[in-house]
């Protein structure tokens, strides 16, 4: 089975969001009061999705801010996993 590629939010942001509506980071970017290169940076992949764009996200598209902040978590969580450590790997589970 062929292992899917791990989508940054930014790529659904753009994808969609962005691209189906028609707007431009700089107008969204104006409209949720956020500097136009953070959003950049959130769409390239460069930057995480904070709590206060999640939440701003949130109140532009009519999603919850858990959508978005979902979204980031499973995809650190996946990057986590391809990068997995070996001291990570030597962590034996807890027994009595």
């Amino acid at each position: 089975m062929e292992k899917l590629n791990n989508i940054h939010p930014g790529e659904v942001l753009k994808v969609e969001f962005l691209e189906p509506l028609g707007l431009t980071a700089y107008k969204l970017a104006k409209a949720i009061f956020i500097p136009q290169n953070r959003l950049s940076e959130i769409i390239h992949g460069k930057r995480s999705i904070s709590v206060d764009t999640a939440i701003r996200f949130s109140k532009f598209f009519g999603t919850s801010p858990k959508f978005w902040l979902g979204l980031q978590m499973d995809y650190d969580l996946e990057e986590k996993k391809l990068e997995e450590s070996s001291d990570i790997q030597e962590i034996k589970a807890f027994q009595e």
